[in-house]
């Protein structure tokens, strides 16, 4: 079998924040498969804020980042249809990172884990709530957080495809959450479509005193997504011996210049604090325990998430721009 794959491809490196001219768009012929390889169909993309540090502007990702030419990196629910590898049949669906193209041959080395349909699991959940942001969320706040019942839980970015399953499985856990979200209708969102317990809204009146008030016992864990001057702040508001499991820095990807320094360290021995970054990857040994559990919340009812489908791989970077804005 042959066919076209339109490919979305990095074209140079943003000055600050990515525009459409970042990408380009072409068409090519898909490689005939060797033994070994199968051909997949990609069926969803997920767009995620990691995407924005492989474009350089002095991030890197697991140590890389792109290069221009090169097909932009992602993660694809799809399906074979066409094989050449019997661990993989045609028909089968798997999340692989296969970048962001229609079509994609594979080894197998780039697969994440095959899909094997439910009728109460929604497909476009295993790129999310089931998927690699699902289970950042609850590798980070497991085995980094510690979370305990009778705990309280801060994330950051709280409206966002991580930050509101952590919030979720802390309730799930006996947990207190509390969000930090910018603006009313987010912090709406937060509590009343997500259950958390309380949100901060960082963008109305000062955000330390907010998170006093909502969290009056202090934190015991904070999941960081936005980092700089937010971590600053909530530093002062950690127990002792709180965990601080960081996720990413949302506030610093698209700076220019000097980045922000964290200023409040000295509470990291003065608390006893644990603060430790992560990748999803380096827990890719529990991944079977912890999808299960996320399918059995997001099956009953105890992990909600949202979306936002965009058709057509053409209209992927304004996509990806709208969902960093």
């Amino acid at each position: 079998m042959s066919s076209n794959s339109t490919q979305v491809l990095f074209k140079r490196e943003p000055r600050g924040f990515p525009t459409s001219d970042d990408f380009d768009i072409v068409e090519t012929r898909v490689a005939e498969l060797a033994p070994g390889q199968f051909l997949v169909k990609g069926l969803y993309l997920s767009l995620d804020p990691y995407m924005r540090m492989l474009m350089g502007g002095g991030w890197e990702f697991r140590g890389s980042s792109m290069t221009p030419g090169q097909v932009m990196v992602g993660r694809v629910l799809g399906e074979v249809l066409e094989s050449n590898n019997p661990e993989f049949k045609h028909g089968e669906l798997l999340v692989a990172g296969l970048g962001w193209q229609t079509y994609a041959v594979s080894d197998g080395s780039n697969v994440d884990f095959k899909v094997l349909p439910k009728e109460s699991i929604p497909l476009t959940a295993y790129l999310g709530a089931c998927g690699s942001n699902g289970l950042t969320a609850w590798a980070g706040l497991k085995m980094i957080g510690d979370a305990r019942a009778g705990e309280t839980v801060l994330v950051s970015a709280a409206a966002g495809s991580v930050g509101s399953a952590v919030g979720q499985i802390a309730k799930s856990m006996g947990c207190r959450a509390i969000g930090i979200a910018g603006g009313a209708e987010k912090c709406r969102i937060v509590t009343e479509e997500f259950g958390f317990d309380a949100c901060c809204d960082y963008k109305s009146g000062d955000l330390g005193k907010q998170i006093a008030a909502a969290a009056s016992h202090g934190v015991d864990v904070y999941f960081d997504n936005v980092g700089a001057e937010m971590l600053d702040t909530v530093l002062p508001l950690l127990n002792k011996f709180a965990r601080v499991p960081v996720c990413g820095v949302l506030s610093q990807y698209n700076a220019t210049g000097e980045r922000y320094g964290v200023k409040n360290t000295r509470l990291l021995f003065d608390k006893s604090l644990r603060l430790q970054g992560f990748l999803v990857s380096q827990y890719r040994e529990l991944w079977d325990q912890g999808r299960a559990e996320l399918e059995a919340l997001v099956a009953n009812g105890g992990l909600r998430y949202r979306e936002t489908i965009a058709r057509g791989i053409e209209n992927a970077p304004e996509a990806f721009i709208g969902m960093l804005n």
